[in-house]
């Protein structure tokens, strides 16, 4: 698999909620638990993959 496929692969399945769960990522959907939604504190970073194509936003760890 090239580069590019690699990249929007895990961007898709790691990082972009899918709204036929809940707006959550995948790996959060998969969980047991109910998400429970807090008041998000933290700096806002962003992760750009192939050249700022694909970018995923996501607070800081406090």
């Amino acid at each position: 698999m090239g580069h590019r496929l690699r990249e929007f692969v895990t961007h898709f399945n790691e990082e972009r909620p899918h709204q036929a769960k809940g707006n959550v990522l995948l790996p959060e959907a998969a969980a047991d638990e109910p998400r429970i939604l807090t008041f998000p504190t933290g700096t806002v970073k962003c992760k750009e993959r192939l050249g700022g194509l694909l970018k995923h936003y996501h607070r800081a760890a406090a």
